[in-house]
């Protein structure tokens, strides 16, 4: 099975991927709607296909990608029917199981931290996506949406305790850069719940926490209870110059074909040596060159009343210097994706 854990830096919200690799099904649990590029950008460049996105809970500190997600690729919501949220093609509950390709996650119901929190266990039992139910040597809070600290105890020792030791913990946070754990380590040392803590000293301890609440909390909840979508139901401003994708690494590309078919509409540099300009691969016509190791000198040349499409041999000079025009403050700009070597190989002209 292919896995992924991804990381909200906002937030400190964790995102997992997990695909089969024959099938090239996938799922996303607890998707982040700002990291909605990053995430496409994953599935595309590994040809997956995303069946469903899976929240552990309703949220409180960002908003979910599942609507955004369905609307891009079609793939299917799904939260705790027990929220009766909008935009959520299946409801779950404790016992249904998620299938992909030739896996499965078993849901799990552990209502404490909120009414609605799951988690969801590979059929293997080799790992637990614990949402904010148990987190990395501590427990999500139990002060709002239906918190009840009692219950979170009950929940994580009669469904998440109750896994093998070696089973290994993916929260749905950590604030102290920590990324997974084991059911054995959190029943012998999480600071809130392992060590045989019994249930009065867990609620003692989380009656007594004296949080803030989340800052997020009156726009995630609500957008959240909507599925994600916004309450006006637009979805946030793209490029409009040119059907630009945003690969895994954040960079801005541009299709070779879509640039052979606009060369008018955008200003084209070449950010190679210049005797590669005349070498095997050639250069494109009108192109302006400036290398790459110039480039930072002479950002000032570069035009401002068009777009700008760098170019180099494969797409790896030119990704830098995308990177470049953008720390100077240019927005539209993009890398032509492969290259020249992509612009020969699919034939089109000068």
């Amino acid at each position: 099975m292919l896995f992924r854990q991804l990381f909200d830096a906002a937030s400190s919200t964790y995102t997992y991927l997990l695909a089969d690799e024959q099938t090239r099904e996938a799922v996303l649990i607890d998707t982040v709607f700002e990291q909605h590029a990053r995430d496409a950008a994953l599935l595309r460049e590994l040809g997956l296909k995303l069946l469903y996105t899976l929240d552990t809970h309703c949220h409180a500190d960002h908003v979910t990608g599942a609507w955004r997600m369905k609307v891009a690729v079609g793939s299917h919501a799904a939260l705790a029917g027990v929220y009766a949220a909008e935009n959520v093609d299946l409801a779950l509950a404790h016992g249904d199981r998620v299938r992909f390709g030739a896996h499965a996650l078993d849901v799990r119901a552990v209502p404490g931290h909120t009414e609605g929190c799951l988690a969801f266990v590979t059929e293997d039992r080799s790992r637990v996506f614990t949402g904010d139910a148990l987190l990395v040597r501590g427990t999500g809070r139990t002060d709002f949406q239906g918190g009840d600290p009692g219950r979170l105890y009950r929940s994580i020792h009669e469904q998440l305790f109750s896994l093998p030791d070696d089973c290994a913990v993916y929260p749905g946070h950590d604030y102290e850069g920590r990324t997974s754990s084991t059911i054995g380590e959190e029943r012998a040392f999480n600071a809130r719940i392992g060590s045989g803590a019994r249930e009065a000293d867990f609620v003692g301890t989380m009656r007594n926490l004296g949080l803030p609440h989340p800052k997020q909390i009156a726009v995630a909840v609500p957008a959240n209870l909507r599925g994600g979508r916004p309450e006006d139901g637009v979805l946030p401003s793209v490029p409009a110059w040119a059907p630009v994708m945003t690969t895994y690494a954040g960079l801005p590309e541009v299709a070779p074909e879509w640039v052979a078919a606009h060369r008018d509409a955008v200003h084209l540099l070449d950010v190679r040596e210049a005797p590669e300009l005349e070498g095997e691969l050639g250069h494109l016509a009108g192109v302006h060159a400036i290398a790459l190791d110039e480039l930072r000198a002479r950002v000032g040349e570069v035009p401002t009343d068009r777009p700008v499409v760098l170019v180099c041999r494969t797409g790896r000079r030119s990704a830098l210097a995308t990177q470049i025009l953008r720390k100077a403050g240019r927005e539209d700009v993009a890398n032509l994706a492969g290259g020249m070597v992509a612009w020969r190989d699919l034939g089109l002209p000068d």
